[in-house]
């Protein structure tokens, strides 16, 4: 084949996995999709009636997240907001005040390189090496299902849970997750909710954590719930992190990790994987910088401050646009170097940056190496996208091995 050839098909290949996250947007939130497709075409900061402030730039993103002087989580636009209306004032306290330091700081040894791949072999490594079985026999998997079920498993891992259980159960624990964060499908104009909304949540907050009580009590050190009762914490916040852990473990590690192995077949990743095992790391950084599993992040403006010549008033809203901050290094590329621009954007940025980044970084990465791990590389056979999620991805992606 000739240069002009690959160039040609490599440019195919890119173009298709472009339409399949957008069908991805446009089927799981199609608000969100509107906001993406309009801000293409706004400047960096932009003020868009009744929304508020949008960011699209990856440095400004950073700013706005790092400076907790003027922005905030608690108050409108803040995922805060949302969070005191379900569990209290208590909770509002907790994303603005010291307790959260010194949670993340409790926290933090459970959290790093090392302990997010003994966390991964301990509740995953069993499944993984089943699915590796299944594919070099010639079977069909969904990735999405294994996906869920997974991501359920590390969190009810790290949270001390009951972990031998069957994957119903935390097929179940995802799909409540599901559940609870589309409720919040319609909280980008206004974070405030309807009495009837917040009923619906506090009763699958009630599935969620219907385990939880038993885990405050009994939970050792290495568990986060253990953590929590050593430094005090309540069990009514504990109750709440819980929660918070299971959406933020969920449906973003998910996602995440479905839609990485989604691109890396679209864009003929897979082969140069396997011909190249150190573009593994690479190939998980860009999956997530283009799935963005997190694509807004919203923040409410505490006090007066100034973004790239623009004045942003106290008591307005801010709507960072990590899928946009991050895509618009370029379409997936396997072979990308690293993009300093969007360091890690799409685990948040300042004090709220995602404490389980190295755990969703082992999650793909362990999918990806299972997948590939027979020598050969797979093929998608189906997929079909999740309608009306809060956070895109497959509800079905089956792959098989080529033959």
């Amino acid at each position: 084949m000739t240069s002009t050839k690959i160039t040609r098909t490599a440019g195919r290949a890119t173009a298709a996995a472009g339409r399949h996250e957008a069908r991805l947007l446009w089927h799981g939130n199609r608000g969100l999709f509107a906001l993406l497709q309009a801000a293409r075409h706004a400047g960096p900061v932009t003020r868009v009636p009744r929304l508020g402030w949008v960011v699209t730039d990856p440095v400004l993103a950073r700013r706005v997240l790092n400076d907790h002087e003027h922005f905030g989580m608690n108050g409108e636009g803040g995922v805060g907001h949302l969070w005191t209306q379900l569990f209290g004032e208590e909770m509002g306290r907790f994303f603005g005040g010291a307790r959260h330091t010194e949670v993340r700081t409790a926290a933090r040894d459970l959290f790093t390189e090392d302990a997010a791949r003994a966390l991964i072999d301990r509740s995953q490594g069993a499944h993984h090496a089943a699915l590796a079985r299944r594919l070099a026999a010639g079977e069909t998997v969904d990735v999405a299902d294994s996906a869920r079920v997974l991501a359920g498993r590390m969190v009810a891992d790290v949270l001390g849970l009951p972990a031998d259980r069957p994957d119903g159960t935390y097929r179940a624990l995802f799909g409540a997750g599901e559940r609870l964060a589309a409720l919040a499908l319609g909280t980008t104009a206004s974070t405030e909710l309807d009495p009837a909304t917040v009923r619906r949540a506090r009763a699958i907050v009630e599935d969620i954590t219907a385990d939880v009580p038993g885990a405050y009590r009994t939970g050792g050190p290495d568990t986060l719930l253990g953590r929590c009762r050593e430094i005090g914490l309540g069990p009514a916040m504990a109750r709440g992190l819980a929660t918070l852990l299971v959406i933020a473990g969920t449906e973003t590690g998910a996602s995440g990790t479905v839609r990485t192995v989604a691109l890396v077949h679209d864009t003929g990743g897979g082969r140069a994987l396997l011909e190249d095992p150190s573009l593994l790391d690479g190939a998980v950084r860009e999956g997530l910088r283009v799935a963005a599993p997190a694509p807004v992040i919203g923040r409410h403006v505490v006090r007066d401050a100034d973004v790239a010549g623009r004045t942003l008033r106290a008591g307005e809203r801010v709507l960072v646009l990590t899928y946009l901050a991050t895509n618009g290094a370029g379409p997936f590329d396997v072979r990308r170097e690293y993009v300093p621009e969007t360091r890690q954007l799409w685990f948040g940025g300042g004090r709220h940056l995602c404490l389980g980044a190295a755990v969703a970084r082992v999650q793909v990465a362990r999918m990806l190496a299972t997948l590939l791990a027979d020598g050969r590389p797979y093929a998608i056979t189906h997929r079909r996208a999740a309608r009306r999620v809060l956070v895109p991805s497959y509800a079905e992606l089956r792959a098989t091995l080529v033959r």
